[in-house]
């Protein structure tokens, strides 16, 4: 099946056409002619995104003490990420119907509003609102990038393009935290969301005109018209509303102190998120069936462990050993980096054929536990230097490398051509929703623990204690990676 950016590659002038029983040498590089501006334009969309992300988590604490926000700490995070939620769903199936340029121009625009509003709140609640309005517009974004990658790339390049996607985040990573924390210090922490405005005119510049060529695929209007169409509230942006409102109330209900509140209030958020979460993902995601299922659960655990251990790393350097924004910066610097080179090397081992996927991605998790181990001890025991957590920190970055390259990898190339919006959004979805998850649930513990005059390196001991078990779950499912095998004579 020949996919859009083939009809582009022969230009005029070139060689003569091949005979009708030969295919077009392939290209060896995603930097090669027909995909060279999309490949730029795609990375510095990531890019920005890397670079607002690991910004913010490096200043978050300094803005939560201003704001008088630190006992719902975890809703900086898990507000931008609970939007996110219905970003990706939307941005997906849209990419499905009309192609991805729609979804990435109200993204973006989106979320330079949202920038605006947090940079210029005047209160938590203010602030939660901007981050919310953020995470619509990142949701469209990442959701576009891994679309693109399945419709505009053949097989052969795919995992050296999310080998690069993962790469967007060197630059923000070797200067985002650092200069994020910089800025906070000498001069306000609104600094990084004004910061980010002129940033997301360029990225857009640069990124939308290549989208605009590209189509949706060609057999997916067969699909949509054979397809009866359902109601609104069994649709993709009902589902997503309410596992959004479903997560929302189970995290707002972990915050309160009376428990005849909390008890009901937290069981209404599961009894309509869970319902909320089958709709929105393909069949067999909750109970991780081999392919396609399981690839989606691996990357809510991935994402759990590393994102929800990456979110404290701050808060813990600062509230416990005194360190500055800009020291505490170069954790999330260093996790990132090496997160990198963790992905380069998995895409290496891809193209040589060398070794299972299923292998790299329980390789990942237990390395990933090593760091989670790591960071929790120099943390929690004060005797421990700091720079053991980053340190720490770095060693999980490459195993969230090595696993993240090859379960999507992997997952991706199961899906079908017609599914590539639908699957990508779950793939998204399932990293938000466990990375706002995790967030919510550190922060109840920290809400949790001022209720009772406890010290704040209990919760986060409970933190690490949650992504250390999740690490230890992945390498049990990474088996589930590939597809199960179905008998000849029960295929349909």
């Amino acid at each position: 099946m020949s996919q859009h950016v083939d009809e582009t590659t022969e230009g005029p002038g070139g060689p003569p056409a091949p005979p009708a029983d030969t295919e077009p040498k392939p290209a060896e590089s995603v930097f090669a002619g027909p995909y060279r501006a999309l490949t730029f334009g795609v990375i510095l969309a990531v890019g920005m995104v890397a670079f607002e992300s690991l910004g913010v988590a490096t200043v978050l604490p300094d803005i939560a003490r201003k704001l008088d926000g630190l006992g719902a700490y975890g809703w900086g995070l898990s507000a931008l990420m609970l939007a996110n939620i219905i970003g990706t769903v939307l941005a997906g199936r849209s990419a499905d119907r009309v192609g991805p340029w729609r979804a990435a121009l109200v993204g973006m625009a989106i979320f330079a509003l949202g920038c605006a509003v947090a940079g210029a709140a005047t209160s938590w609640p203010l602030f939660l609102l901007g981050r919310f309005a953020q995470g619509l517009g990142v949701g469209a974004v990442m959701a576009m990038a891994y679309t693109v990658i399945g419709l505009a790339y053949p097989q052969h390049l795919r995992a050296r393009m999310f080998a690069l996607l993962s790469s967007a985040w060197t630059i923000p990573s070797l200067i985002g935290p650092v200069l994020a924390g910089t800025l906070a210090d000498a001069t306000t922490w609104r600094a990084v969301f004004l910061l980010m405005l002129p940033l997301i005119v360029i990225a857009a510049a640069l990124t939308l005109p290549g989208l605009h060529k590209l189509n949706r695929p060609r057999d997916a209007g067969a699909t949509a018209a054979g397809t009866p169409e359902l109601p609104w509230r069994k649709g993709p942006l009902a589902g997503a509303i309410l596992l959004t409102a479903g997560t929302g109330l189970l995290l707002q209900a972990l915050l309160l102190k009376n428990f005849a509140l909390l008890v009901p209030l937290a069981l209404l958020g599961v009894a309509i998120a869970v319902p909320a979460l089958r709709q929105v993902t393909p069949k067999g995601t909750l109970s991780a069936r081999p392919g396609l299922g399981a690839g989606i659960a691996i990357r809510g655990l991935l994402c759990g462990v590393y994102f929800g251990s990456e979110a404290f790393l701050p808060l813990g350097l600062q509230e416990l050993h005194g360190v500055s924004a800009a020291q505490a910066g170069l954790g999330l610097s260093t996790g990132a980096i090496t997160w990198v080179l963790g992905s380069a090397l998995q895409a290496k081992r891809d193209g040589r054929g060398q070794g299972s996927r299923t292998g790299s991605v329980a390789l990942g998790f237990i390395v990933l536990l090593a760091g989670v181990a790591v960071i929790a001890l120099a943390i929690l025991v004060e005797s421990v230097p700091s720079w053991i957590a980053v340190a720490g920190w770095g060693i999980g970055g490459i195993g969230m490398g090595i696993a993240f390259n090859a379960a999507t990898t992997e997952t991706m190339e199961q899906a079908p051509a017609q599914r590539q919006g639908e699957v990508s959004g779950a793939l998204q979805l399932a990293q938000t929703l466990a990375t706002g998850l995790i967030a919510g649930l550190g922060g109840a513990a920290i809400a949790i623990a001022q209720h009772y005059d406890a010290d704040i390196r209990t919760a986060l001991f409970s933190i690490f204690a949650l992504t250390g078990a999740l690490a230890l779950s992945g390498v049990l499912l990474a088996r589930r990676l590939p597809a199960a095998r179905v008998p000849a004579d029960a295929r349909q």
